[in-house]
């Protein structure tokens, strides 16, 4: 089989998971069906391919979805955020002092692999970091694949059946009928032209970020109301959760079952300590503890935002945190670990 087919058949088996999910009504059910489907596919040995290349391009149509929530009196609150940016910075810490401990004596990984592994940074920039500091990458790969996994499970899985928030359908509503040529070309233009910004500044998540701030640019000014049509939206969930379900071909079931219970175990440390600072922010500056839980759950940007946008928080928000997360951790992982081993 080759690899076009092999893409092909990864897509359409998350295009089932994601109808089905859909069909239950199951959280965020797009991008959660088609990861469920794909990593079974994966453990139960289907050959299949990510469609990795075409990444991207979902990637900035997320950007330039998350954009779209951007307006003026969002903007004018971000004054608000500042304590919760500041203590980002001591979450970050407390959980790493935490995590890192746990793989070392529960999974037996050595102190430099658990650094990495427990780091809630970008998976790519945690395997760089960690192979040119001599780690295990093959487990910082799993540890960090099974961390955004388990998040966006259990996120999920608590606004919807705990929480009691509606996360089972899209969003976004408006379809290609309800979208000008014209809006659609400045849309376009915002993920073409965001994705060209974000590379050439070298932005951390560079596809997502510099559509969003193009985006973000568009609407703020008016120029535009329109979010991407609903249609490309869902197809764009379906990728990226067929693209996160295939890191585990060529894994054995077996293999993985203690890895996800470090994984959960972990996961749910950093959330549980996530929770606590989202009460406290809460108590302290009225800011909504769900919101605030949402901006520090150790998931990726992309997924947490998308669901920010199912549960109508506020986008801007969960999206800078994170940012500020992924940039803390690139810039102070490095400089933690040089101090550590000198």
């Amino acid at each position: 089989m080759g690899d076009i087919a092999r893409i092909a058949l990864a897509i359409a088996v998350g295009a089932a998971g994601g109808t089905l999910f859909y069909a239950l009504s199951l959280p965020l059910p797009w991008m959660l069906g088609a990861l469920t489907a794909t990593m079974m596919a994966s453990l139960a040995g289907l050959r299949m391919q990510g469609p990795v290349r075409i990444r991207a391009a979902v990637v900035a149509v997320i950007g330039v979805l998350l954009g779209a929530n951007f307006t003026p009196d969002l903007i004018s609150q971000a004054l608000d955020w500042a304590v919760s940016l500041v203590l980002l910075a001591v979450y970050l810490l407390a959980s790493i002092l935490l995590v890192m401990p746990w793989y070392q004596r529960i999974g037996g990984f050595d102190a430099v692999t658990a650094y990495f592994a427990g780091m809630p940074g970008g998976l790519s920039e945690m395997i760089e970091l960690g192979e040119a500091a001599g780690a295990d990458v093959p487990r910082i790969i799993l540890a960090q694949s099974l961390r955004i996994v388990t998040t966006i499970a259990l996120i999920a899985i608590w606004f919807r059946w705990v929480q009691g928030y509606d996360v089972g359908r899209n969003a976004v509503q408006g379809g290609f009928a309800d979208i000008s040529w014209t809006d659609l070309g400045l849309l376009a233009l915002a993920a073409l032209l965001g994705s060209w910004l974000g590379l050439r500044l070298r932005l951390p998540a560079p596809t997502l970020l510099g559509p969003m701030i193009v985006s973000a640019a568009l609407h703020l000014t008016d120029l535009t109301r329109s979010a991407p049509p609903v249609e490309i939206v869902i197809a764009a969930q379906i990728i990226l959760g067929t693209v996160l379900g295939c890191r585990f071909q060529g894994l054995r079931a077996r293999a993985l079952v203690p890895a996800v219970g470090l994984s959960l175990g972990a996961t749910v440390i950093m959330l549980a300590l996530a929770l606590c600072f989202a009460l406290v922010i809460e108590a302290a500056t009225g800011q909504s503890a769900e919101q605030v839980l949402l901006a520090y759950a150790p998931g990726g940007l992309t997924e947490m935002s998308l669901i920010a946008i199912a549960l109508h928080a506020e986008v801007a928000f969960v999206a800078l945190h994170h940012v500020v997360r992924i940039l803390l951790v690139i810039l102070a992982a490095p400089l933690a670990f040089r101090r550590w081993k000198g």
